[in-house]
């Protein structure tokens, strides 16, 4: 029997959680801080799912969005075009010398299938119609559409689709590590080889690499070697093999880089953004691609080259007028120094945490996310969920990822903040 009344059916979540974890009635939100109906202010700890990285209702991204109220609000691309999202696409050009070419989707799982798209489309101009295959990591997560889950490797959230998605080819041996200190983030020679024989049986076969560079985040805050991503950059470069770059999560600071690809000073053929590149302020998305790509289908029309892939508010200029100012506040305000520097405090009290609570294992951190696992707990299946809410109740929004707790904050959060976050988390293990 249901016993929710509400129309409303949430994202990610077993509705009947919510008979007893009401959902938090938000009224406003500033800076890191969400303010519920009830007058409580709680800490926005996983930035609204990975995309408040400037926090919320910043006064810069606010003034320019009533700016180009006073314009327009969305004019089709299609045959059309206008002076922000010119620049938008300068800006983006230059954050990595190979990218010249931007193509603009709404969320990030429709940037995941544009650049797939794209993979495969060219294969087919250039008549290399037997690399249709895709390759991915375990633990992978790229979106919620078919061609973006198809690449996926979390179970619960592909298995019930199976039917409907595509099989590809899913690295297994992958060097993770807790930081930057491992001796495996230097060189990972010594699992490479197990690697190397899979990707060995389709290289000839494969039309992408697809991966999250450097930080999995629905797969549970992991981090693998930069140099195992060095090595894939050198496989695909060597068997012609494009490599795709995830950076819907990753991209814009997050993991103390611009982005993720710079820890691996590697280049990939096409680079998806997203989430953070508008401080979550709208579905707004973006894939960066090099000349070469986009030469494919540069020719008349009748030569049925083009790419035809149409979203209805692609380039919507409300989403890149907050876009360009985002990309200028990372520059001017140094953000990415200010991530690192965050990062720095998160680790070191997720870390006083552990030694407190005795009930936190495999830390782990990159930039400005910090991730640690649960110690199982047979009285408490969940616990991590009730954890999540007691912090509710304490003021910090904690939502886990299965057994992971993970702080993955505004990067402009301040220390006082995020010393209160600790306190908070302690206080719900306890």
């Amino acid at each position: 029997m249901r016993a929710i009344t509400s129309p409303i059916w949430h994202p990610c979540s077993q509705m009947k959680d919510y008979e007893n974890f009401k959902p938090l009635h938000v009224i406003r939100a500033a800076g890191s801080y969400i303010e519920l109906a009830n007058g409580q202010k709680i800490i926005d700890a996983i930035s609204s799912w990975w995309c408040k990285s400037l926090g919320h209702q910043h006064p810069r991204l606010k003034q320019v969005l009533l700016k180009q109220l006073d314009h327009f609000e969305h004019i089709i691309l299609a045959n059309s075009t206008n002076a922000v999202i010119e620049e938008l696409s300068e800006r983006l050009t230059q954050l990595l010398p190979s990218l010249k070419k931007v193509f603009y989707a709404g969320d990030g799982s429709c940037a995941v299938e544009i650049a797939m798209k794209m993979s495969l489309h060219a294969r087919q101009i250039t008549g290399e119609t037997q690399r249709t295959k895709f390759i991915t990591l375990k633990n992978a997560y790229h979106g919620e559409t078919v061609g973006a889950m198809s690449v996926s490797d979390i179970g619960m959230y592909r298995k019930p689709y199976e039917s409907m998605l595509f099989a590809s080819e899913v690295l297994t041996a992958i060097p993770y590590v807790n930081d930057v200190s491992d001796a495996l983030w230097l060189d990972c020679e010594s699992v490479w080889a197990a690697t190397e024989k899979q990707l060995a049986k389709v290289s000839n076969t494969a039309t992408a690499i697809i991966l999250e560079p450097i930080l999995q985040g629905a797969g549970g805050m992991k981090i693998y070697s930069q140099d195992f991503l060095r090595r894939l950059r050198r496989f695909a470069t060597k068997h012609d093999v494009h490599i795709i770059a995830d950076e819907i999560m990753t991209g814009i600071g997050r993991t103390g880089k611009m982005l993720a690809c710079a820890h691996a000073d590697i280049e990939p053929d096409f680079l998806c953004l997203g989430k953070g590149l508008t401080s979550g302020w709208f579905p707004f998305s973006a894939v960066l691609a090099t000349n070469a790509i986009y030469d494919y289908f540069y020719n008349d029309y009748e030569t049925g080259n083009s790419f035809l892939h149409s979203h209805t508010f692609s380039g919507h200029v409300l989403g890149a007028s907050v876009a360009l100012e985002v990309l200028k506040i990372i520059a001017e305000e140094n953000m990415i120094a200010k991530a690192n520097q965050l990062g720095t405090t998160l680790l070191k009290n997720m870390r006083a945490i552990a030694a407190k609570t005795q009930k936190l294992t495999n830390i782990r951190s990159i930039g400005a996310v910090v991730a640690a696992d649960l110690l199982p707990d047979a009285k408490q299946p969940r616990l991590a969920y009730d954890v999540f809410q007691k912090a509710v109740q304490l003021g910090a929004w904690l939502r886990p990822l299965g057994n992971t707790i993970y702080w993955l904050p505004p990067l402009n959060m301040d220390i006082m903040t995020a010393n209160r976050l600790k306190d908070i988390t302690q206080a719900a293990l306890a």
